[in-house]
């Protein structure tokens, strides 16, 4: 019988003017983009955590502290890769991953595709393995009032 575990992963980031917004590994076309000590792609944080909940070794910030200049502006999906490194050196493969995106504006629809294959390349996988949805608040919150974007990701790992 395989070994299967489960991880979860949330993420918030608050948006500022004029900074650029990647989700997923891709750059999304908007006036507002995450603050962070990354490039803030909120999205690939909150599925690093997902990953790392799977293997109980923690979270993104144990891994990659906001403190160290090591991590300032650096790429998401260096992140996520490293995270994924972590998982196959313990024998774990990718089964699937769900990741759920709250943001008010701009609509991501255009982008859906783009980003499932974004995580597809980075994961290995083929890109029937990702699913990426979008949602809004219906003007509700911090996200529906354009203060922050939130993210949701659910993994499943096997042995």
């Amino acid at each position: 019988m395989e070994d299967i575990r489960v991880g979860q992963g949330y993420d918030v980031h608050e948006l500022g003017i004029g900074l650029p917004l990647y989700l997923c590994g891709v750059g999304i076309d908007s006036p507002v983009g995450c603050i962070a000590h990354s490039d803030g792609d909120v999205a690939l944080h909150a599925l690093c955590d997902a990953i790392l909940g799977a293997l109980a070794k923690g979270d993104i910030g144990h891994h990659f502290p906001d403190k160290d200049p090591a991590y300032k502006g650096i790429d998401s999906k260096i992140l996520l890769s490293r995270v994924l490194d972590m998982m196959t050196e313990e024998g774990w493969r990718l089964g699937n991953v769900d990741i759920t995106i709250a943001l008010q504006t701009p609509k991501l629809a255009p982008f859906i595709n783009k980003m499932r294959e974004s995580v597809a390349s980075v994961a290995g996988v083929d890109v029937s393995r990702i699913s990426v949805k979008a949602t809004t608040t219906e003007h509700l919150g911090f996200v529906g009032r354009g203060e922050g974007c939130e993210v949701w990701a659910t993994v499943l790992i096997f042995q």
